[in-house]
């Protein structure tokens, strides 16, 4: 069947015991996490992130964690990146929230540049282009 004896013998152990509920596709994830970083601790983090823009480096010292549990935490709680900060309010910026999931976005667009009708120096001489652009002829 392309699986390990193991696997094998945990879905023949699951039947017996549960029949075809057993079967079922679980989730892997545990069920209790007690070595988590606690809630108060958390909150800290993301006071500290939030007002003085600090990083994870500077922020483990000041609370006495190593820098990779700040980093997991702040990306956890979506702080991770400065620039996705509001520099004055330090509150997570999200650009393009929506009410349902596939709902268009209105994007305005700015033309920064002056193509003339017909195209531009690529589909006729430069000459050409420039005097329809600017109204002028060398």
């Amino acid at each position: 069947m392309g699986i390990s004896r193991t696997t094998a013998h945990k879905w023949v152990r699951r039947w017996r015991a549960e029949g075809d509920a057993g079967l079922y596709v679980r989730t892997s994830r545990p069920r209790t996490s007690p070595h988590r970083t606690p809630a108060d601790v958390e909150e800290q983090v993301c006071a500290l992130r939030r007002e003085r823009k600090l990083g994870p480096a500077r922020i483990g010292p000041i609370l006495g964690i190593p820098a990779s549990t700040v980093h997991r935490v702040l990306t956890r709680h979506g702080l991770n990146r400065l620039r996705w900060m509001d520099r004055p309010t330090g509150q997570a910026i999200r650009r393009y929230e929506r009410e349902r999931p596939g709902e268009l976005v209105h994007v305005d667009i700015k033309k920064l540049g002056n193509i003339p009708d017909g195209g531009g120096h690529r589909i006729m001489p430069r000459e050409q282009a420039l005097a329809t652009v600017f109204g002028f002829s060398r």
